[in-house]
């Protein structure tokens, strides 16, 4: 959600404003993969993204990687590897993190999470008919 947002293609604030009821967290693989486009990225569009990634660190409280979430995420890991079936790494790290925390996942990638039992999964298209893209994570408040 936080990379269609900065591309233009999803409006996360009218959104966020919708789920005024939610508390929206981040998910510390999450920033990784946003600071990870920032390494990549040059010219006026670093600049750009900087000021995305900051304003989303000072709008939304990170969640860190802990011993609980590792736990959860080697647990996922492998009820998904021996299903015969698995999502992406990073993923799974923001499943882990979200279970942890008795959260859910907002994401555009609902039939990717719906995989993850037990995992409630927000898809802003289904009520916001917006594009599809990436993620962050809800916790009700």
């Amino acid at each position: 959600m936080l990379i269609a947002d900065e591309r233009g293609v999803f409006n996360l604030q009218g959104w966020l404003a919708t789920r005024q009821d939610m508390q929206f967290e981040l998910a510390a693989i999450t920033v990784a993969e946003l600071l990870h486009g920032l390494e990549r990225a040059s010219g006026p569009h670093r600049e750009r993204r900087r000021a995305y990634i900051d304003a989303a660190l000072a709008a939304f409280r990170v969640i860190p990687y802990t011993l609980g979430t590792a736990q959860i995420h080697a647990h996922l890991w492998a009820d998904l590897e021996s299903s015969g079936t698995t999502i992406g790494y990073h993923d799974l790290i923001i499943a882990a993190t979200a279970l942890e925390r008795g959260s859910g996942v907002a994401t555009f990638k609902e039939r990717h999470f719906a995989m993850v039992k037990g995992i409630k999964v927000i898809d802003p298209s289904q009520d916001y008919g917006q594009v599809r893209t990436t993620l962050g994570q809800s916790k009700p408040a």
